[in-house]
């Protein structure tokens, strides 16, 4: 897929006030510093679409960006931020649920995952909730540029480890590096994908 346009369109904590014109939804989601808004710049190849900053818990609104004018990549609050007030972590937790949930247009959560860390007791919980509310996910390790290869597949082992004592199968699995811009193809063309058998299947 060539990203020609990605344009910002809408933030806000109220799903019915998001678009309402049928296009695919891809949402992304991860711990707070993960590395999501880096992540999403490398797809869409701009600097400054979604906001990068070193302070973690940035995003604190659903963003929705139009891409190709044929769908929308979804920037959701990152999860597990220790320092916001747990009044403001709970209103989060809540208007996220309830877009994860309710969008009938949500095709599939990214999960971003630091690869640089064993399994995450916070990420492992995420999973387990979208696979109890049978949300479609997909795995994407991030930062596989700051870890040795050795050490990138034993992380991902322990990970595959961990969720096989809860999944049958695993989820799609992608691994990223913002800097280097590896995973980027593989990402894109999934979506685009998807994005056919969609339009094939509406005829």
């Amino acid at each position: 897929m060539i990203i020609k346009e990605a344009k910002f369109v809408i933030s806000n904590t109220d799903i019915k006030l998001c678009p309402t014109d049928g296009k695919p939804e891809y949402a992304f989601i991860g711990r707070s510093n993960v590395g999501k808004s880096s992540l999403i710049n490398m797809l869409v190849d701009k600097k400054d679409l979604a906001k990068t900053s070193g302070k973690p818990g940035k995003t604190q609104l659903i963003n929705h960006f139009l891409i190709n004018d044929e769908w929308y990549l979804v920037d959701l609050p990152g999860y597990g931020y220790a320092k916001a007030s747990k009044s403001s972590r709970h209103q989060w937790e809540k208007f996220i649920s309830e877009f994860l949930t309710k969008r009938e247009m949500l095709i599939n959560i990214f999960v971003l995952i630091d690869s640089r860390l064993e399994p995450q007791k916070i990420d492992l919980e995420f999973m387990t909730w979208c696979a109890e509310e049978q949300l479609p996910f997909s795995m994407v390790f991030t930062k596989i540029d700051k870890l040795s290869s050795s050490a990138l597949q034993k992380n991902l082992a322990a990970y595959k480890k961990e969720m096989l004592k809860y999944w049958e199968t695993l989820p799609p699995v992608f691994t990223t590096s913002s800097e280097s811009q590896f995973g980027r193809e593989k990402i894109l063309n999934y979506i685009e994908q998807i994005n056919t058998d969609l339009a094939n299947s509406k005829g």
